[in-house]
């Protein structure tokens, strides 16, 4: 058929078939990008080096079973010359400061303060809680990580040889450490694959695709565009101030190690919670997520491309679509791998049996996130506001569509 004959049919089946070949693109240049950027191994002599200082700001607001292993990664790190500067969120976290204190005392040759007291100067309460650190900053070059992170002692030193003269972020792309359970390998699949497709192809092209878990940043250029204070109407600062940074003209570059998350015990509802959260502030920031994201998911482009081919082509689509399935299924496990970087904790079975469970329930997780679009954090909760803008909500949340809120 000549391409003037065609239909509404088949009009729809190349532009389906175009996206699912866009995605297969996606998938290949994760893994290739993987493969060449990341667990890249720099120079660890830092003798030789002129480093600059770096301050490290870690906001703290609960205690959990893997806290004071994480925290103890920061005091032995291989690094000349930083300051550790602890937030904890108020006074009634007696536990955190004790354990803060202890390891202050275990390291007393490692610069650091600790800050009690978040300052209420706009929504974001992770702003808020850094807030006083950030300020006191004695480094150009200062350092955003989580209460949930473990540090390699060669990761500062990397994400700092990976900083030149024209970036301003250097972040790095999340996973999660070994452990036991379905939750934990259901996380490390979804890290391991859906996330590391998007985080790794969308840096590797120049797309703002930043995490803030753990960053460092470059003081001065964030004093450019108004500081952090000028992004604390955003529940998700990290993806405005990266924003606000690239046009002007900075870059935002990825470091070979990638932000080991070490949650201590994983569960499937902490699991679900994170996802929908995450739906949430994505689908607020970005609206025409809400359209793509659907449309880049195994299991729905895969239906969509078996029709499309069908239509133009006359393939049979009961039969493309389980080619398709396990197809992707085997090059998200080679993408798994590559972010691993060594033998997985589990089996394929049991990766199988978390592959298939992710891809069958994220469609329900995504309409779950548009029944309400309020978010918790500790025990306040947030109401979002196309354009990513937040506010703090107090009372009875009613369940509202994205569009009436």
């Amino acid at each position: 058929m000549a391409i003037a004959e065609w239909g509404w049919q088949e009009a729809v089946s190349l532009a389906i078939f175009a996206l699912w070949g866009t995605m297969w693109t996606w998938q290949f240049i994760a893994i290739c990008y993987g493969k060449w950027r990341l667990h890249r191994k720099n120079v660890t002599d830092t003798e030789k080096l002129l480093l600059p200082g770096v301050s490290i700001i870690k906001p703290l607001s609960s205690n959990s079973q893997s806290l004071s292993e994480n925290l103890e990664t920061f005091f032995t790190m291989n690094y000349p010359q930083y300051e550790l500067l602890f937030c904890i969120q108020d006074d009634t976290q007696t536990e955190v400061i004790m354990l803060v204190r202890s390891l202050i005392a275990k390291y007393p040759e490692v610069d650091t303060q600790i800050f009690i007291g978040a300052d209420k100067i706009g929504v974001n309460p992770k702003i808020n809680n850094m807030y006083k650190a950030y300020t006191t900053c004695k480094y150009e070059i200062f350092m955003i990580s989580d209460a949930g992170l473990k540090m390699t002692e060669d990761t500062l030193l990397d994400m700092v040889q990976t900083m030149d003269d024209s970036t301003a972020i250097v972040h790095q792309a999340p996973y999660i450490s070994d452990g036991e359970g379905f939750a934990r390998t259901l996380e490390k699949v979804y890290f391991g694959t859906l996330h590391a497709r998007v985080y790794l192809s969308a840096n590797c092209l120049g797309m703002n695709c930043m995490t803030g878990m753990s960053c460092i940043i470059r003081k001065p250029a964030l004093e450019e565009v108004g500081g952090m204070k000028a992004f604390t109407q955003y529940i998700a600062e990290d993806f405005f101030i990266a924003q606000e940074l690239t046009k002007r003209g900075w870059q935002l570059k990825l470091s070979s190690y990638y932000a080991w998350q070490n949650p201590g015990m994983s569960t499937l509802s902490n699991y679900h919670t994170r996802m929908v959260r995450w739906m949430r502030l994505r689908y607020t920031q970005i609206p025409l997520i809400i359209i793509l994201e659907p449309l880049s998911e195994c299991m729905v482009v895969g239906a969509l491309a078996s029709w499309a081919v069908h239509v133009m082509f006359r393939w049979n689509p009961y039969i493309f679509y389980p080619v398709h399935v396990f197809t992707w299924c085997a090059t998200d496990y080679i993408l798994l791998r590559t972010m691993q970087n060594g033998p997985l904790p589990f089996s394929i079975f049991a990766y199988l049996k978390a592959w298939l469970f992710r891809e069958c329930t994220t469609i329900l997780l995504m309409v779950r996130a548009h029944t309400n679009y309020t978010i918790s954090w500790g025990s306040r909760r947030y109401r979002l506001h196309m354009g990513g803008l937040a506010e703090e909500i107090n009372g009875d949340v009613k369940r509202c569509g994205l569009f009436s809120m």
